[in-house]
């Protein structure tokens, strides 16, 4: 037990777990893929602060909502019933442009990803979708995509009711304008610097407009208590791998 006197050590990982957790604030529906264990566990400490308000679907768990799987979550998402999803991409641009299938020339790859699946589908619906992308490196963060798996933005003319919201890395935390279709930063996480920022990324971003870069908030005791308690326990039993790493938790916990 931490007591009020003490300054717990936080890990970078519950760092993102609690900045994404405030933006799903107020949400009702939080959906997360197989993929995901830091997402998930935002959506978990997010659920453990609203349980009655915030409903958590991850797929690939026996407790998730989805009873016909990834085909639920699409149907869900045409029809309006999901506030906030997350993508990632092996490239993310500074227009929020996705790329889930390869980089170089899509006949003669340097690489191959998993592939687009629905990503497209749930970019376009889902109000709220948070980029999310641990390694933040030029090669990720990209001036332009090679390929477009899922657009960050369309024509005016194309009903769009889902979109970017936010991106965050391991080093901090950027906003989206969608009418402008770039990035802002909001935060640099506790140990990093904006310089540090704009050397790995291989994009333009905006500052705040009083130009003063903040740090991204570090999680209170009480909310590292709740982390690494309920919200592990929770995380170990759909991501053990990730639990029995961060949370020194067992596939049994």
């Amino acid at each position: 037990m931490t007591t009020p006197t003490e300054t717990p050590t936080v890990r970078p990982e519950e760092v993102l777990i609690e900045a994404i957790s405030g933006m799903l604030a107020g949400l009702s529906h939080v959906a997360v893929g197989a993929s995901s264990p830091i997402p998930g566990a935002a959506a978990f400490l997010t659920n453990s602060r609203a349980p009655t308000k915030t409903r958590v679907s991850i797929l690939g768990s026996e407790r998730n909502f989805f009873n016909e799987g990834a085909r639920e979550l699409f149907d869900l998402a045409g029809q309006g019933r999901i506030d906030a999803f997350f993508l990632s991409g092996g490239q993310i641009d500074g227009q929020a442009n996705v790329n889930l299938v390869a980089v170089g020339d899509y006949r003669k790859p340097k690489a191959r990803f998993p592939g687009s699946f629905g990503s497209a589908h749930m970019y376009y619906l889902v109000p709220r979708v948070i980029l999310f992308r641990w390694e933040h490196s030029r090669r990720t963060l990209v001036e332009q995509v090679d390929f477009i798996s899922a657009p960050g933005v369309s024509p005016a003319n194309v009903h769009r009711p889902g979109g970017p919201h936010a991106l965050i890395t391991n080093l901090c935390l950027f906003d989206f304008d969608r009418q402008r279709a770039r990035f802002r930063l909001r935060s640099v996480h506790p140990g990093h610097s904006l310089e540090e920022v704009r050397d790995q990324t291989g994009f333009d971003f905006d500052l705040p407009e009083d130009g003063q870069v903040p740090f991204t908030p570090t999680p209170d005791a009480a909310t590292l208590e709740t982390i690494r308690g309920p919200v592990a326990r929770r995380l170990a039993e759909v991501y053990p791998t990730f639990a029995a790493r961060v949370f020194d938790l067992g596939s049994a916990a």
